[in-house]
């Protein structure tokens, strides 16, 4: 039986996930709308073998809550729309697979299914959705609304939408095209179907005018790991990103949701799990060390205070100590996104200074931030691996290009050298790498069943 290998993602955050890292030397100050830095990332991931580059998203400028001092400060602000990003980076790349991230309160799911399987055709069979319900609450007036929807409508929404958007992308059926110039024929009327969905909160009637793609359908990936977000990547996803920083949790968070998937008449292997690792990495202990001392003293204290005035809303933390440690510690209202209960879980546990605290959650905002000699960084995945917390990891450098060619260079030949990783991509398209199945197209199923 051939050995169980790890998934690498890139998680791509233009300069690089530290909070300052758009001030260092190392990075490309104008990343979010330099495609020849994106270019560069994607060649760079793809050399290094890894499965998938992702980029998170927002439908509206992030941080309007901060200080005019804070948000004047922040490196975060201009960057291009993934989909566009990454029809572009298709063409310049031939294996790693592009997740794209999307939202089911704020697309229409017509358009987000158009555009999606027009990646995967454009990519040759690389595109993936990362589903998302927007937690951020100042996004709602780019849309003509007069307030963000509430937890439970968008997550039930959500359940909706997705439903909605495969059966879009199983408007035809695989070979439904025959395209014989001698005889006229194009396609078979009869394999394509349209929807006529009536839901709750949608009504589309389809068909898509776009063939099934390359991978049948796009992957679909899920970032959180909320109660309903949970549910929500049993029911549908085939990966799931999420936020740990001890492997106890982990262990945790890995069993829970492979236990959701009977319900669905879905296997363990068909969801891989994948939690945030932000490696800052060194020759030796000493050289990463002043690595991340380096970026920690590029933070200014405003942005700090800004990173974590969101797990303690409505208090005035520009008050607070900060060499002691937070004066409570809140419990988050019931919706709160997962991440402020992972966050504040860590500041009690490692009963942290408010310095420190930000300093941390500076590197990857709750992520695993690993701090050592690549020896050390493939330790670390290692235990995780074998241990019930993961199926793989999704990479977050810390400062871009720098980080990650840190990573490709150093970290990858150790992976490889314990018959951890690929030494080659296994397919062509993004399921063949991941080791997941093509789905079949649904109409097909209901007309087999109904024979």
């Amino acid at each position: 039986m051939a050995q169980r290998k790890m998934r690498l993602g890139a998680f791509i955050m233009a300069t690089g996930h530290h909070i300052a890292a758009w001030r260092h030397p190392g990075s490309q100050a104008d990343a979010g709308v330099n495609i020849d830095h994106y270019i560069r990332l994607a060649q760079t991931a793809e050399r290094g073998l890894f499965d998938q580059v992702f980029v998170a998203d927002s439908p509206g400028v992030q941080q309007q809550q901060d200080s005019v001092e804070a948000f004047s400060r922040q490196g975060r602000i201009s960057y291009f729309e993934p989909v566009t990003l990454w029809a572009a980076l298709s063409a310049v790349t031939k294996h790693i697979g592009f997740v794209a991230t999307a939202s089911t309160t704020y697309e229409d799911p017509f358009l987000l299914a158009r555009k999606f399987a027009s990646l995967d055709h454009i990519s040759k069979g690389r595109a993936a959705w990362n589903v998302v319900t927007t937690g951020s609450e100042n996004v709602y007036g780019n849309f003509g609304l007069d307030k963000h929807p509430d937890p439970e409508v968008r997550y039930e929404k959500a359940h909706e939408f997705l439903d909605v958007v495969k059966g879009l992308w199983d408007s035809f059926e695989d070979d439904a095209f025959i395209r014989d110039q001698e005889s006229g024929i194009y396609f078979d009327p009869d394999k394509l179907h349209a929807l006529n969905h009536v839901g709750k909160y949608l009504k589309v009637s389809g068909p898509l005018n776009l063939e099934r793609s390359p991978q049948g359908q796009p992957v679909i990936v899920q970032a959180g790991s909320s109660e309903p977000g949970r549910e929500l990547a049993a029911a549908t996803a085939e990966a799931i990103f999420t936020a740990w920083t001890s492997l106890e949790e982990a262990q945790a968070f890995y069993r829970d949701v492979k236990g959701r998937l009977a319900k669905y008449g879905r296997r363990p292997e068909q969801l891989l799990v994948l939690p945030g690792i932000s490696p800052v990495v060194g020759r030796t202990q000493e050289e990463a060390d002043a690595k991340w001392a380096e970026l920690q003293a590029l933070i200014h204290p405003s942005v700090g205070l800004a990173t974590i005035a969101r797990f303690w809303p409505g208090e005035d933390i520009a008050s607070w100590d900060l060499d002691a440690p937070p004066p409570y510690y809140p419990t988050p209202a019931a919706g709160r996104n997962s991440r402020h209960h992972v966050v504040i879980e860590l500041a009690r546990r490692e009963q942290f200074t408010v310095r420190q605290l930000y300093e941390y959650l500076a590197g990857a905002r709750g992520h695993w931030v690993v701090v050592g000699t690549p020896q050390k960084i493939a330790d670390e995945m290692q235990r995780w691996f074998e241990n019930g917390a993961a199926d793989g990891f999704n990479v977050m450098p810390p400062v871009l290009p720098a980080s990650l060619d840190d990573f490709v260079e150093l970290v990858i030949p150790e992976l490889q050298r314990r018959g951890l990783f690929r030494t080659a991509y296994e397919g062509t398209t993004l399921r063949e790498n991941l080791g997941l199945d093509k789905p079949q197209n649904l109409f097909s199923v209901q007309q087999a069943k109904a024979a």
